[in-house]
């Protein structure tokens, strides 16, 4: 069975609940081995980290940009003090989910960028890579990139990467991989389809976002909603199957789409390589 690192997905999200277990069972009887669990907030900094320790997976902590109207300047202090709190922990790998998103109407473009560029500072001032909420936001999240560290690079993942090649190319530039999740299953995603062919297959991860981001076979449209359809609930177990869309867009194996992917989320996450026994430069998962 090819092997998976669900590089973002939310377990403590409320929509999974009680079920959350047996969800994380599910996918590992799938194949998902290892799943990346971002915070969204100072108030899911503890959650997090307790799922990944509980179930063997990995956390990030950041504050999400969807998050910034009503988080505070000590929220950016306790997330200074917990990434040092937990500098020798393992499982946390990254400084995230933080970003922009220039999507949802109502969020402050300039406490955005503020909360954002400080966090690239704590990411740099803790070794930690970065996990990048890019929604229509590519250029000025690369801009905050070469802003906060001139002429470096970085590691870390623009999660659910739906930008153009060029932006694609100059994020791979900077050293970050691009997440792909449920929006590439959708036959009418021309672009991202493109992108999912034609970028080098060292630059892609795997991702489900989960409970959000469904794959065409979980979506309901609002007129099958309005008729009483459930919306479906993405989960980790779903990487698999999409992850057979992206071979086969690529026409190459699912089991070589794993051994990639898996070794990509290594690079841009380093600290995984002590979590799943694979490291980038791995003979066995060249």
């Amino acid at each position: 069975m090819a092997a998976f690192v669900d590089t973002h997905c939310h377990l403590d999200a409320p929509e999974f609940g009680a079920e959350m277990p047996a969800i994380r069972a599910r996918a590992a009887a799938r194949g998902v081995t290892l799943c990346v669990i971002p915070a969204v907030a100072v108030s899911n900094f503890a959650a997090v980290r307790e799922l990944a320790h509980g179930q063997g997976d990995a956390y990030a902590l950041g504050i999400h940009p969807m998050c910034t109207g009503r988080a505070s300047e000590e929220d950016l202090a306790r997330l200074d003090a917990e990434l040092a709190a937990r500098h020798d922990d393992p499982r946390l790998v990254a400084v995230g989910e933080i970003g922009l998103d220039f999507f949802v109407d109502g969020l402050d473009p300039e406490r955005q960028a503020h909360f954002f560029h400080t966090q690239l500072q704590l990411a740099r001032r803790h070794a930690l890579p970065v996990i990048i909420h890019v929604r229509r936001s590519v250029d000025q999240v690369l801009k905050h990139l070469r802003q906060a560290a001139p002429g470096q690079a970085w590691h870390g993942i623009a999660h659910a990467f739906n930008g153009s090649e060029q932006q694609a190319r100059a994020c791979i530039g900077l050293g970050l991989k691009l997440g792909f999740g449920g929006a590439v299953t959708f036959e009418r995603a021309l672009q991202l389809r493109r992108l999912a062919t034609a970028l080098p297959l060292d630059a892609l991860v795997m991702e489900t976002d989960s409970p959000d981001i469904q794959p065409q076979w979980l979506y309901r449209a609002q007129a099958q909603r309005a008729a009483g359809a459930a919306q479906g609930r993405n989960e980790p177990g779903e990487l698999p199957r999409i992850a057979e869309v992206v071979a086969g867009l690529r026409g190459i194996g699912i089991a070589a789409l794993a051994e990639a992917t898996t070794r990509n989320a290594v690079a841009a996450l380093p600290r995984l390589s002590s979590l799943i026994g694979v490291s980038v430069g791995d003979p066995q998962h060249a």
